[in-house]
């Protein structure tokens, strides 16, 4: 079985065709999409984190919301900037949300990606220190905040020598961390840490080859990684995919101009960066598009992009036609 996840940006803004236009509708509606795709037998609800612009910035209130209104679905992110965080405070948020979720939350992090801010993190109070960037701090911040979340006592006791561990702690989180990865070099980073893998639909390197048997080779690479790291179990990837049914009128009057979308190539921070296609069409030829990609074959999870700001309605049938219409002629359902 494959599992199948939404993923949402949470855009919000008054704009004409938006039902999302506050960012209080914006998260009681994710709330309810969560509870939706529960129904759908859609198995996670992801958000992604992003500071500085109208979409979803304070993840753990949401998840803990949705975690109390649904029983069974994965809760997670894809991804928190960890430039942005204390990881101590992160860690206490992050157990309270698994814990009133039962134990259900997969947690995304990574180093950030570009941004409407110019080093908006250090707004946040967090400027490196001399002789160090951003990415050192954020893969800094991700060590304490593991070892927080591991029970790992982080102070002293005011009095005598003993030592303390942060509270709460909710046991099995720390097997439930992920990092997000553009590069084939960062993916043999995170296997060799022992976390879980999420590629998107956006690598910063490109060699020429389809995006899809790019990110297949992030992907083995990263499992030989984890092997020869000695790391126990098996870990999970997930892949990023826009998945876009036709099956009516709204659905063509939406995306039927997206068709025929294809890889694209371009510059992302100075270097050459790839992007993949959208799968937009008719079910049954989506399904044979998704027969030949390499990574969500590779992977065991598909994280689908929603457009949020078409509302909780029209989301949950779009997920809905994904489990029925695409994921079990795929076979993911079995």
């Amino acid at each position: 079985m494959k599992r199948i996840g939404f993923l949402s940006f949470g855009h919000y803004q008054a704009v004409p065709g938006s039902v999302t236009r506050t960012a209080g509708e914006s998260l009681l509606q994710h709330v309810e999409l969560a509870v939706a795709a529960e129904e759908a037998g859609v198995d996670g609800a992801y958000v992604r984190v992003h500071h500085f612009a109208n979409q979803l910035a304070s993840p753990f209130p949401l998840l803990a919301a949705m975690g109390v209104r649904t029983k069974t679905i994965e809760l997670g992110t894809a991804v928190i900037d960890m430039r942005y965080e204390n990881p101590l405070y992160m860690a206490e948020d992050a157990a309270a949300a698994d814990l009133l979720s039962g134990g259900r939350l997969q947690l995304g992090l990574s180093r950030g990606s570009p941004e409407t801010a110019l080093n908006g993190y250090e707004a946040f109070g967090y400027v490196p220190a001399e002789g160090r960037d951003a990415a050192d701090d954020a893969r800094a911040k991700t060590e304490l905040f593991r070892a927080a979340i591991s029970g790992a006592p982080v102070t002293r006791t005011a009095r005598g020598n003993g030592l303390l561990a942060v509270q709460p702690q909710s046991p099995g989180l720390s097997e439930r961390i992920w990092w997000g990865s553009g590069t084939r070099a960062t993916a043999q980073w995170t296997g060799e840490q022992g976390m879980n893998l999420m590629s998107s639909t956006l690598l910063t390197e490109d060699t020429g080859v389809p995006f899809d048997e790019l990110q297949a080779e992030q992907i083995e690479i990263f499992r030989t990684a984890w092997r020869e790291a000695g790391h126990e179990g098996v870990p999970r990837v997930s892949v990023s995919r826009s998945i876009l049914p036709i099956t009516d009128d709204m659905d063509r009057r939406y995306f039927g101009g997206e068709r025929n979308s294809e890889d694209q190539v371009g510059y992302l921070d100075g270097g050459l960066a790839r992007f993949g296609k959208s799968y937009v069409g008719e079910p049954d030829e989506i399904v044979e598009q998704l027969r030949t990609d390499a990574a969500v074959q590779a992977a065991d999870t598909v994280l689908v992009t929603i457009p949020n700001q078409l509302g909780v309605d029209y989301n949950a049938k779009l997920l809905g036609t994904i489990v029925q219409d695409v994921a079990k002629p795929l076979g993911w359902r079995d």
